[in-house]
């Protein structure tokens, strides 16, 4: 394998089973190595496991703990401190944007304005590559 084509790993946090397994379908078909995890407790479990993601991708809306809560957390305990992080989520307010970018994140998409084609795009814009 050459040097360019890096394997990245993602860590996708959503709390829909259904978009959950689309998104890792999508990611893995592009040649992401992704972990998914159902919210950001299990996300936080596995970044505790010393898992280290080159982009975290998570959702806002979600029980337990939401993906601000979550981020929060991560920046709190210096997790994953490389990664990319790009918020995934149907809020669209200033305010949220605002949140996310407050939070230090690296690129917000709302889900219902976005295929999922264009999901992996839009990281693969962030992590400064057209394709892995």
């Amino acid at each position: 394998m050459e040097e360019n084509q890096k394997i990245y790993k993602i860590l996708l946090v959503e709390d829909d089973k259904f978009l959950l397994d689309m998104y890792a379908t999508k990611f893995k078909e592009k040649g992401f190595d992704v972990t998914a995890v159902f919210g950001g407790s299990d996300a936080l479990s596995k970044l505790e496991e010393e898992f280290v993601p080159d982009v975290i991708l998570t959702d806002v809306v979600m029980p337990v703990m939401t993906g601000f809560e979550f981020l929060e957390e991560v920046r709190k305990r210096k997790f994953a401190p490389n990664a990319r992080v790009i918020v995934l989520s149907n809020l669209g307010q200033k305010e949220d944007l605002d949140k996310a970018t407050a939070l230090g994140t690296d690129g917000y998409i709302i889900k219902a304005m976005a295929t999922p084609s264009e999901v992996v795009k839009k990281v693969l814009e962030v992590l400064g590559t057209k394709k892995l």
